[in-house]
């Protein structure tokens, strides 16, 4: 262990920190304390081990990982899972040999635990299929987009609309909303900064400066994950506390992006849901999810939009796609049939690959998916991934060495594997005498005896609107307003080869109008926009004035609400805790004022944050709100009800979801 007596007590104190971070698994965040350590101290050698092995997680650090961590081993060979931890700084510098060998004598190391065992096989698994792709490296070009949109911070997940006129991306740093915040949310200099989305655009070829979103963004993580491919839809992932994470969509139609909504219907579950991608025509939407009955870990699965605009009729992709490890980040690109998405599994090279499949609308299944290859795989994690319409670009987020920042916005060209994919855009502006107009324009399918494609809508502040349409069709496309008469626009797209667009504007001016048919007593006139967020109709539930919950209903009303409700019931394999804090240092925390209030333990959950809870487990909702009222009373006033089912966090909300918690 390190000799610290003749240290400063700063460098003690960020020695502490670091081992504190690093014991609850913060390697990431307990990386800048040690390096900074080590080059105060460079022959203090238990320093250099822990500066090699957080320097792991970082992909511009790696061969300064492989330096620190060879050096310890050439000394001590008995370092706890050295060999597992040397072989992974050597396969991220692309020694796969080396990694081979150092893997081969941690599989028979009896000191090795069986867990790191099967994650060392999996690391051999890489290592071979890395030798492999390292070998034929692809051609393809990648370039930093630039400082324009990638900052000092954390620039990741790009978005783009198919014209490439917009990108939004999620951002984290010094301009993050709330600055650096503790895991309540509350301003604390040793604290975090959250996710916010920003939105840059592209004006004669160029990206401008990227500004935050407005009425988006919040003091908690707000991530943009897509975007339709007209641009005037958003997807976004939230973490609120009301949820496991869930996806939300906004739009732009009126000019502006709106509030979030989560989406309605079966896309969202109990469980994870973090990426998305809508297809051109806006009636299918791919998305990941750790729902249960999956092939492992996240899947990707589609849904279909319902003709009351919810999600539903929800598919797994199946194992061409899916694997036992994770898969995630679709992106459907706009010609409906060429999906991009990440994995862990099949021939990935190390961590999440980016691969390629093609869907048959005949018979609905994917074809095997391609690795993009070297250099856009990497032996770290490659993830997130979308393609212009064009193709001619690819855009993905790396923290490659050199770049701007920690996590850097990337360009791929060519972005794809084989034959180019074929869609034809159709774009412009609708006004009414010369004035921006939201106007529906609906495409129809001539050869599939007009067949509904799409609806669509223009920008009411711009009166932009944008149409993807794949290769192989004959398409009508009829622009609506008002009583106007409809003005269309014939498109053939049967022997389309890449990718070609069109641009019409419409201008809708003094001219007759189309006659107006009143429709008969009992007909219903249904308007279909598309992908809107329908409000769930309010249900009304039969209790008294007592056990009302208000709207903006803090956490105590909730928990007062549900255990007024709720109270004596009990499940087996559910329990609630009284929680007082929830920190990466619990260390520092005190509880003298709680005294006599019970034990005072540490969860430790499987989302890597150390909770602090007083008195023990509780049975009923009931008994855990009185024992929190009275640690509430002793003076901790943050204190809540947290609950646990099966050993996981969940909401009280989910409980009712759930139909443990029924009314009476």
């Amino acid at each position: 262990m390190t000799n610290t007596k003749k240290w400063r007590k700063s460098e003690n104190d960020s020695m502490q920190s670091a081992l504190l971070m690093m014991d609850d698994g913060n390697l990431l965040q307990a990386l800048p304390f040690y390096e900074n350590l080590y080059n105060q101290h460079p022959k203090e050698e238990y320093l250099k081990y822990c500066y090699g092995k957080c320097a792991l997680t970082r992909s511009d650090k790696h061969e300064v990982a492989l330096k620190m961590l060879s050096e310890v081993y050439e000394k001590n060979k008995k370092v706890d899972n050295i060999e597992y931890d040397l072989a992974r700084a050597n396969h991220y510098n692309y020694k796969f040999d080396e990694a081979i060998a150092l893997i081969e004598k941690c599989l028979v190391n009896k000191r090795v635990s069986p867990e790191t065992k099967k994650k060392a096989a999996q690391l051999k698994q890489y290592c071979i299929n890395g030798k492999d792709l390292y070998a034929k490296p692809t051609g393809a070009k990648i370039e930093n987009v630039g400082n324009i949109i990638n900052s000092p911070y954390e620039d990741y997940v790009p978005v783009i609309s198919a014209d490439e006129s917009i990108m939004l991306f999620t951002y984290r740093g010094i301009e993050s909303t709330g600055g650096l915040q503790n895991d309540f949310l509350q301003p604390d200099r040793f604290g975090k900064y959250y996710e916010d989305v920003f939105q840059a655009v592209r004006i004669d070829g160029e990206w401008k400066r990227p500004m935050p979103v407005k009425n988006v963004n919040t003091n908690s993580h707000d991530g943009a994950i897509a975007i339709s491919p007209d641009g005037f839809y958003l997807f976004v992932y939230r973490d609120n506390g009301d949820d496991h994470g869930d996806i939300y969509m906004s739009n732009s139609l009126t000019g502006e992006w709106t509030e979030p909504k989560k989406l309605n219907g079966q896309v969202n579950s109990y469980s994870w849901e973090g990426s998305c991608s809508l297809t051109a025509d806006g009636k299918y939407l791919y998305f990941s999810s750790e729902r249960g009955g999956g092939y492992g870990g996240k899947d990707i699965y589609r849904a279909t939009l319902l003709p009351d605009s919810t999600w539903g009729n929800v598919i797994n992709l199946g194992d061409s796609i899916n694997t036992a490890l994770d898969d995630d980040a679709p992106f459907i690109h706009p010609d409906g049939v060429t999906l991009f998405y990440s994995s862990q599994g099949k021939n990935s090279m190390g961590g999440y690959d980016i691969f390629q499949s093609r869907l048959n609308w005949k018979d609905s299944t994917f074809s095997n998916p391609i690795n993009l290859g070297y250099p856009i795989n990497t032996t770290d994690d490659d993830i997130y991934y979308v393609l212009s319409a064009n193709g001619d670009r690819g855009y993905y987020a790396s923290g490659k060495a050199g770049g701007q920042g920690l996590k850097d916005i990337y360009t791929v060209y060519p972005g794809y594997v084989g034959k180019k994919p074929s869609s034809f855009m159709v774009k412009g502006k609708i006004t009414e005498k010369g004035s921006p107009v939201g106007a529906l324009v609906s495409v129809e399918i001539v050869d599939q005896n007009n067949k509904n494609f799409g609806e669509f809508s223009s920008n009411t502040s711009t009166g932009n609107y944008l149409v993807s349409l794949p290769a192989g069709g004959q398409f009508k496309i009829i622009y609506k307003y008002k009583t106007y008469a409809y003005k269309t626009l014939d498109i053939n797209t049967l022997n389309l080869e890449g990718y070609d667009e069109k641009l019409f504007d419409i201008n809708f001016d003094e001219q007759e109008p189309v006659a107006v048919v009143e429709p008969k007593k009992d007909t219903v006139i249904a308007v279909v926009e598309p992908i809107k967020v329908v409000e769930p109709a309010k249900v009304v539930e039969p209790v008294t004035k007592k056990v009302v919950l208000k709207p903006n209903a803090t956490l105590q009303e909730k928990i007062k609400y549900y255990s007024e409700l709720y109270g004596d019931i009990s499940a087996e394999g559910l329990q609630f805790r009284v929680q007082i804090a929830a920190y990466k240092y619990p260390k520092n925390y005190t509880y003298k004022h709680l005294k006599g209030l019970g034990d005072v333990e540490n969860l430790l959950l499987d989302d890597g944050i150390t909770r602090i809870t007083i008195g023990g487990n509780f049975n009923t909702l009931g008994k855990a709100f009185e024992h929190n009222v009275k640690v509430i009373k002793a003076g901790q006033t943050d204190a809540f009800v947290t609950v646990l089912y099966q050993g996981k966090r969940i909401y009280l909300e989910d409980l009712e979801k759930m139909g443990i918690f029924v009314k009476k």
